[in-house]
């Protein structure tokens, strides 16, 4: 069976957050917005491979930006990006002292 356009838009969203260093750059801005030049030196790649992260994040819709003189300034579009995170902490396996059912 073929993917809905909603299941479609929410694997782009997942797979977009999917990296370590995407990851990383959301889980920053959830702070507030950020330079390019910030989330460069946070991520400690070169600006190719950031433009790279942000331009497949603001493409799933998960970043905003905006240009400001010669910097562009990086936003989460969704303020509820945090909570997603906070329930997929819960998700996260914990090691458990008796065997799962599976």
């Amino acid at each position: 069976m073929p993917a809905s356009k909603t299941t479609a838009k929410r694997s782009a969203v997942i797979k977009a957050l999917a990296h370590p260093s995407r990851l990383l750059i959301a889980e920053a801005l959830m702070a507030g917005e950020l330079c390019v030049c910030d989330l460069k030196d946070l991520v400690g790649a070169d600006m190719s491979t950031v433009s790279k992260h942000l331009t497949l994040m603001r493409e799933a819709g998960v970043l905003a930006c905006e240009k400001r003189g010669l910097n562009i300034y990086y936003r989460l579009a969704c303020d509820c990006l945090g909570d997603f995170l906070r329930c997929v902490d819960q998700l996260t396996p914990k090691k458990a002292k008796t065997k799962s059912c599976c």
